[in-house]
């Protein structure tokens, strides 16, 4: 499970910051696009001017009587600043000083937001499915773990543990470069015994201290054999809702509780998938 750049704050935060900067720089404006092609702007220049009064002729253009002369009107000195130069007027200008505050502040609560409360991440394979489908994005809330234990049903993301690794070295065709990049990416799964549980899997249901569990939302019922086993204190059995097509608990063991990044609390995109179903 990777995570999302598509949603996320700091993408919105540093998106918006651009276009107000860009928008401050004096002298910097887009224009639209028409049919002929790119739009040009420029200081108009005023029509040719014949003198039919020398002493006319004289006073307004500053002239002999004789010559003729072009009418430019005097450049503004903001319009002479480069670039760079623009930039840095806007930097000393008090808006552009507010400018600055004002999107560091946002950009640094992005940061604290996605870092310690909630994260966007999107789904990269039907491990979990029909919960979740391949490109669906969602959003990861960090703060509950610590005030309320996790229960049975819940769905979670977390770093792999060591075991993982050592399965995707022993069991499966993976490069080593392979290997350390799923290793580091972050998993999803349903959490379906927590400590001090008994859990088995047989017939192709999946019981929990001797009672057979309700999973409207698996995929189907699971082709292997597990357990019983006991879930030991501080660790959770997680599983795939695609329980014949996951690399869940089942093949690796136990996750420790400190792996946990947070629970799963919505879908977010596409909008027509917007919403928690199945996220106990």
């Amino acid at each position: 499970m990777r995570s999302s750049n598509i949603f996320s704050p700091l993408f919105f935060a540093a998106a918006a910051a651009a276009a107000a900067f860009f928008q401050g720089v004096d002298g910097f404006q887009v224009s639209p696009m028409h049919s002929t092609g790119t739009r040009l702007s420029g200081l108009p220049l005023s029509s040719l001017r014949t003198s039919t009064s020398p002493r006319q002729s004289s006073r307004l253009y500053g002239a002999t009587d004789d010559d003729n002369q072009w009418d430019e009107s005097p450049n503004d000195p903001k319009e002479d600043l480069g670039f760079f130069d623009s930039i840095k007027s806007w930097f000393r200008s008090e808006e552009g000083r507010e400018d600055v505050r004002t999107y560091s502040t946002s950009l640094a609560l992005a940061l604290i937001l996605r870092l310690l409360v909630i994260e966007p991440r999107y789904i990269p394979s039907l491990s979990m499915y029909p919960t979740f489908e391949v490109g669906d994005q969602l959003a990861v809330e960090k703060v509950t773990k610590r005030i309320r234990p996790l229960e049975r049903n819940e769905v979670v993301v977390f770093n792999p543990p060591i075991a993982f690794r050592q399965v995707l070295e022993g069991s499966y065709s993976v490069s080593p470069t392979e290997t350390a990049q799923k290793a580091r990416e972050a998993l999803i799964k349903r959490i379906v015994a927590v400590a001090g549980d008994k859990v088995e899997v047989t017939g192709g249901r999946l019981y929990i201290n001797g009672v057979k569990q309700d999973e409207p939302f698996t995929a189907e019922n699971a082709a292997y054999e597990f357990g019983p086993v006991l879930v030991p204190a501080g660790k959770y059995l997680v599983l795939g809702d695609n329980r014949n097509h996951s690399l869940d608990g089942h093949i690796w063991g136990f996750l420790p509780e400190g792996n946990v990044i947070g629970r799963a609390v919505f879908i977010y995109w596409p909008p027509w998938r917007v919403g928690n179903d199945g996220m106990y």
